[in-house]
C-alpha cells in the first residue's frame, strides 16, 4: 500500500488551505473529508470577511496567522479569479462606555501593525453611511477590512492541490488508526490510507479525533452556534461599510455587512449548545437579530429578507487556536479556530507547514504551479450569464446559467452534494430560496449525488 507524506483530516476551511501549501511545497498529500463535499462542516456558515487582525491579541499565533493569510489571499486572488469588494468597516460606538473602549481598540490596532486605523466623528459617519442610525456617537475607521466570497477561494486552492497530486477523499471518516513509529495506519469508511504524518484539521470533531487517535486532547470543543439573517439585494444600495460592534470579553459581537452576493447579512449570534451537527433557526432571536439591523440602519425596515442559516463555530475553553505538535508520533493538531479562520487559513498552512519541517521533513517545492480559475459569483464583477453561449438560466434569482451548473458537475473536482452545487453556483440561495429551480436541479443532477435531491421533494 502507498504511503502518504501528510495524511490531512477535514476539507473545511483550513484543511483546503493546507492540502495546497502542503502539495505546492511537494509533499505526497491525501486529504480525508466524511462530508460528501468540502466545506461540509462549520466553514460553509462563514461571515465572509477578510480581517486584518486589527483587534486581535497582539504577539499571538491567530494575530500572526490572520495577517499572513490576509497578504497571501491579496497576492494570489486574481489569479484564481476571487473577487473582492473593498468595503472598509467601522468599529461603531452606540453609547458613552462603548465610545470610551475605542482608544484601547486604536491602540490595539497600531501595537497590530494595522497603522491606517483612524477615528470617525458622528457628522464623518453619517457622511460616510447616510443611512446609518444618527444614534452612532463615534467610529474607528479600518479601511482594509473587505468581504470575499465565501467559498469560491477554497475549492480554488482544493483544485491546485489536486493538480498538483493531491487525493482527495470524500465521505471517508477515520474510524480509528495506529502509528507504528513510522507510519500512521488509518481505517477510514472507504478503506486503509497510510502516511507518514497526519494533521487534524477536523473543526467541530477535532477533540474527538485527537482523543480516539493520541488517546486524548488537550483541548474541549464547545460548539457556538451563530444565526444569521440574508437581506434581499436592495439592501446592498442603502450600506456600503462592513459595520463593526464594540467586541465583549466573550464574542465579536453581531456585524452588519454586505456581502460579495449583493445582499447584506446580520449576524451572528454566539449560543453555546452541545449539539456538533445541527445548527437551527429561532424565530424570536432572528426578530431580535432583525431589529438590532434596523435599529442601526432603519431603512432596513424596507427590505425584504431573503434568507436565514445559522452555523457552528469550533469554540473550545480558551480563546487562542489550539495548534500542538505530538512530535514523537508524528501528529499535527490544528483546532479551535473559530470566526477568523476565514482570514487564516493560509497563514495556518504556512504555520503548520514550519512546524512539520521542524519535525525533520523537507520536501522540492513546485516550481511553476498550476493555478486553476475559479468562476466568479461575485455580483459587482462579470458573471457568467452576460456572456453569450451559457444555454438558459436556470436560476433566476441569482441568475445561474445552465453552463454553469453543467461545468460544477464535472470537472477535477465536481460537486459532491446539493450543497456543494450551491455553493459552486448560488442556485436555489436568491429570494425564493429554490422554489422555482429546484426541480429542474433535480433533473439536472439525476445520478450525481449519493443522496440526490427529488423532483418530489424541490415541489
Amino acid at each position: 500500500m502507498s504511503v502518504a507524506d501528510v495524511a490531512i483530516v477535514g476539507a473545511g476551511a483550513v484543511g483546503c488551505a493546507m492540502a495546497r501549501r502542503f502539495a505546492l511545497e511537494g509533499a505526497n498529500v491525501i486529504l480525508l473529508e466524511r462530508g460528501t463535499d468540502l466545506l461540509s462542516g462549520a466553514s460553509k456558515a462563514n461571515s465572509a470577511i477578510l480581517h486584518t487582525g486589527f483587534d486581535a491579541p497582539p504577539g499571538s499565533v491567530e494575530l500572526q496567522c490572520m495577517q499572513a493569510g490576509y497578504a497571501e489571499y491579496l497576492e494570489i486572488r486574481e489569479s484564481f479569479n476571487l473577487p473582492l469588494l473593498e468595503t472598509g468597516a467601522m468599529v461603531v460606538a452606540w453609547s458613552e462606555e462603548e465610545r470610551a473602549k475605542l482608544d484601547d481598540i486604536e491602540a490595539q490596532a497600531r501595537m497590530n501593525g494595522v497603522v491606517d486605523v483612524r477615528r470617525l466623528t458622528a457628522e464623518e459617519i453619517r457622511a460616510r453611511e447616510p443611512q446609518l442610525s444618527a444614534r452612532a456617537l463615534e467610529a474607528l475607521l479600518v479601511p482594509g477590512e473587505y468581504v470575499i466570497d465565501p467559498w469560491s477561494p477554497f475549492l480554488g486552492y482544493l483544485k491546485q492541490a489536486k493538480a498538483h497530486g493531491a487525493g482527495i477523499f470524500f465521505g471517508t471518516e477515520v474510524v480509528s488508526g495506529a502509528f507504528d513509529g513510522k507510519y500512521w495506519t488509518l481505517q477510514t469508511t472507504t478503506g486503509v490510507r497510510r502516511a507518514k504524518t497526519v494533521i487534524n484539521c477536523a473543526g467541530l470533531f477535532g477533540d474527538k479525533l485527537d482523543a480516539k487517535l493520541l488517546g486524548s486532547a488537550s483541548f474541549q470543543i464547545k460548539p457556538r452556534k451563530g444565526q444569521f439573517v440574508v437581506f434581499d439585494k436592495p439592501a446592498s444600495q442603502i450600506l456600503s461599510t462592513i459595520i463593526l460592534p464594540v467586541p465583549t470579553e466573550r464574542t465579536k459581537g453581531v456585524v452588519l455587512t454586505r456581502t460579495a452576493f449583493g445582499n447584506v447579512l446580520v449576524g451572528p449570534t454566539a449560543e453555546e449548545q452541545d449539539d456538533r451537527e445541527r445548527a437551527t433557526v429561532e424565530e424570536d432571536t432572528l426578530r431580535g437579530l432583525l431589529a438590532r439591523a434596523e435599529e442601526m440602519v432603519p431603512a432596513l425596515a424596507c427590505v425584504d429578507v431573503t434568507a436565514v442559516y445559522a452555523g457552528l463555530r469550533p469554540a473550545t475553553e480558551e480563546k487562542s487556536y489550539r495548534i500542538s505538535v505530538t512530535g514523537d508520533r508524528n501528529w499535527i493538531t490544528v483546532g479551535g479556530i473559530r470566526s477568523t479562520g476565514l482570514t487564516a487559513s493560509l497563514g495556518i498552512a504556512r504555520y503548520v507547514y514550519r512546524l512539520y519541517q521542524d519535525l525533520g521533513y523537507a520536501h522540492t517545492a513546485i516550481p511553476d504551479p498550476v493555478t486553476p480559475r475559479v468562476p466568479n459569483l461575485a455580483e459587482h464583477r462579470h458573471r457568467d450569464w452576460q456572456t453569450a453561449g451559457y444555454g438558459e438560466i436556470v436560476c433566476h434569482c441569482e441568475m445561474v446559467t445552465l453552463r454553469e451548473i453543467e461545468q460544477a458537475l464535472a470537472g477535477a473536482l465536481p460537486a459532491g452534494d446539493f450543497g456543494g452545487l450551491k455553493r459552486r453556483t448560488r442556485c436555489g440561495m436568491g429570494r425564493c430560496q429554490g422554489f422555482y429551480c429546484n426541480a429542474q436541479l433535480a433533473l439536472l443532477t439525476a445520478g450525481c449525488f449519493a443522496s440526490p435531491l427529488s423532483v418530489g421533494d424541490a415541489a
